[in-house]
C-alpha cells in the first residue's frame, strides 16, 4: 500500500467536518431530548405528573423514530432538510437528521436513568414541600448525573457512528471520503486511514465519558 497518495488536507478536512456535526447534533440533541426524557418519567406511571394518555403519544412517537434505519431516515427527511438550512448535502445538511435520529434515542436513555434514582429521595423532597420543578433540578437530575454522562457518551458515539453514515447522501466527513475515495475509488489506503481515525475517535470519547462518570458518581 502507498500512503503517500493520500492527501491529509482532506483527511484533516473531513475529521474537522466530522467533530462539527457531532459536536452541534449533540448539542441540539441534548437540548432537546433532555426535556423530552424528563416529561417521558415524569408522565409515567406512578410519578409526579401521572398522564398515562401524554406518556402512550410520546412513548409512541419516540418508537417510531428510533425503529427507523438511519440511512432511511437521512432520505426521507431531505425536504425538512432543504427547508431548515437550504441544503441537503455537506454538513449542515446532515445535522437536522442526526438531531431527529438521535434525540429520542437519547430521550429514552434519560428516562431510563430517572428511573434508577432511589424513589424515596423524591418522596423526602414532597415531604419537604418541594414543588416539581425543584424536585427535578435539585434532587432528580443531580442524582441522576453519572447516568445522564454515560447516556451522553453512548449518544455521542452513535453519532459519531450516524455522521459516517451519512457520507452515502454527500454528508461530509470521513464516511464521505471513505466512500468517495475509499469505495468508488478503490484507494484502499483511504479506507483505512478514516475507518482508524474513526476507531480513535470513538475511543477517545469513551475514555473521557467513563472518566467525567467515575467523577462525578458518589463514593
Amino acid at each position: 500500500m502507498d500512503f503517500s497518495v493520500i492527501d491529509w488536507e482532506d483527511i484533516l478536512q473531513a475529521t474537522w467536518d466530522t467533530l462539527t456535526m457531532t459536536g452541534v447534533s449533540l448539542f441540539f440533541t441534548l437540548l432537546l431530548g433532555l426535556p423530552l426524557g424528563v416529561l417521558l418519567f415524569l408522565t409515567s406511571k406512578r410519578q409526579l405528573l401521572e398522564q398515562g394518555l401524554v406518556y402512550n403519544l410520546l412513548s409512541f412517537v419516540v418508537n417510531i423514530l428510533r425503529s427507523v434505519p438511519f440511512i432511511i431516515l437521512l432520505i426521507v427527511l431531505i425536504p425538512l432538510t432543504l427547508l431548515l438550512v437550504g441544503t441537503s448535502l455537506g454538513v449542515a445538511g446532515t445535522i437536522p437528521p442526526l438531531v431527529i435520529g438521535t434525540t429520542p434515542f437519547f430521550a429514552r436513555l434519560v428516562e431510563n436513568v430517572l428511573r434508577e434514582v432511589d424513589r424515596g429521595i423524591v418522596e423526602a423532597c414532597q415531604a419537604m414541600g418541594a414543588k416539581t420543578h425543584q424536585i427535578i433540578l435539585h434532587a432528580l437530575l443531580p442524582e441522576a448525573l453519572p447516568g445522564l454522562l454515560a447516556a451522553t457518551t453512548v449518544t455521542t458515539i452513535a453519532l459519531v457512528s450516524y455522521s459516517a453514515m451519512s457520507g452515502v447522501i454527500g454528508g461530509g466527513g470521513l464516511g464521505d471520503l471513505a466512500l468517495r475515495f475509499g469505495y468508488q475509488r478503490f484507494q484502499t489506503e483511504v479506507m483505512i486511514v478514516t475507518v482508524a481515525i474513526l476507531v480513535i475517535l470513538v475511543q477517545a470519547m469513551q475514555y473521557l465519558g467513563d472518566f467525567l462518570v467515575r467523577k462525578f458518581t458518589r463514593k
